[in-house]
């Protein structure tokens, strides 16, 4: 019994030395030689003209999560289609139950104007 929790605390441990050395390794090779060249905002290779700051609408960031989480929602209800025929009562109304919620977070994107492509 020991020796499985030894196996979890070492991947743990693992699992956050290797970010942290590729952080540290990073922060020590990478070149610093700033200058007011490198630090003037770039895009395209065309000069800014006018203001850098610009008002950015996100509502094209929601529209993109929204779509994610119910497309990830949606590779969750693929297996328990597929069986739906051999599962019982209750994974029948869990599943239902699941699909209500999807509907609920779908009418009130909806209401809120998320959906909308403006």
């Amino acid at each position: 019994m020991q020796s499985d929790w030894t196996f979890i605390g070492l991947f743990l441990i693992v699992g956050a030395l290797i970010p942290a050395a590729a952080i540290v390794v990073s922060a020590l090779l990478s070149p610093r030689k700033p200058n007011p060249i490198k630090d003037s905002t770039y895009e395209c290779g065309i000069e800014t003209v006018g203001e850098n700051w610009v008002q950015f609408k996100a509502q094209y960031y929601i529209f993109a999560l929204v779509f994610l989480v119910f497309d990830v929602e949606t590779v969750f209800l693929f297996p328990w289609a597929l069986s739906l025929n051999q599962l019982g009562l209750f994974a029948v109304v869990e599943g239902i139950i699941f699909i209500g919620i999807l509907v609920a977070g779908l009418v009130y994107a909806w209401r809120k104007g998320m959906l909308e492509w403006v």
